[in-house]
């Protein structure tokens, strides 16, 4: 593995785990008015958010036999997190939300590390339907601010940034790896399997 790849994955493997902590605590603290700023950092404040939507765009790279396969599930993702934001920010509550996220953890993980292709508009689905409740999670932690729509905004820019990200780890490890996406794809996994463990 090339020494950019080693330190791209090294610096997302420590954003993830400096995220840890902060996990679904929100990033107003519900000390202020809910901005666009609290927004674009909400997806960082968890290792859960951040490591589905690396995920979703890992596996896409990695997978995808066309450009235009590459950007489909990102795009049904980002997609369905605003329609389950918008669930959240209207006060719409679905049960099992956390023990969802941490399975999408486990079947993203375990997608990226066996690199299975599926057929686009399962792939779509898949991801689509985590998605939701990773809106909802986002929506009920950002709502309370003046105008919701803000906020969304900067969710959503920072999503498809996680996705972009993904997305170029992945290209890189699909040109010059077969092993780093099985490791990856396992760590997500085991990220998954711990975030369940602990609601139990």
């Amino acid at each position: 593995m090339r020494p950019s790849i080693a330190k791209t994955l090294a610096l997302a493997a420590a954003a993830a785990a400096s995220a840890a902590a902060l996990a679904h605590t929100g990033s107003d603290g519900g000390i202020h008015d809910v901005v666009f700023m609290d927004g674009l950092l909400h997806p960082l404040t968890g290792a859960d958010h951040m490591a589905a939507m690396l995920a979703v765009g890992l596996w896409s790279a990695m997978t995808a036999t066309s450009a235009r396969r590459v950007w489909l599930a990102p795009i049904a993702f980002a997609g369905m997190l605003l329609v389950g934001a918008l669930l959240g920010l209207g006060g719409v509550a679905l049960p099992a939300v956390e023990p969802m996220i941490a399975a999408s953890l486990l079947v993203l993980g375990l997608l990226v590390a066996s690199q299975a292709k599926l057929p686009a508009a399962l792939a779509a689905g898949i991801v689509g339907v985590f998605a939701i409740f990773h809106g909802i999670a986002h929506g009920t932690e950002l709502a309370g601010g003046s105008n919701g729509f803000t906020p969304l905004a900067g969710m959503l820019i920072a999503t498809m940034g996680l996705h972009l990200a993904g997305v170029g780890i992945g290209l890189a490890m699909r040109a010059h790896s077969v092993w780093w996406p099985r490791v990856v794809g396992g760590l997500v996994t085991l990220l998954g399997g711990a975030f369940l463990l602990q609601m139990i």
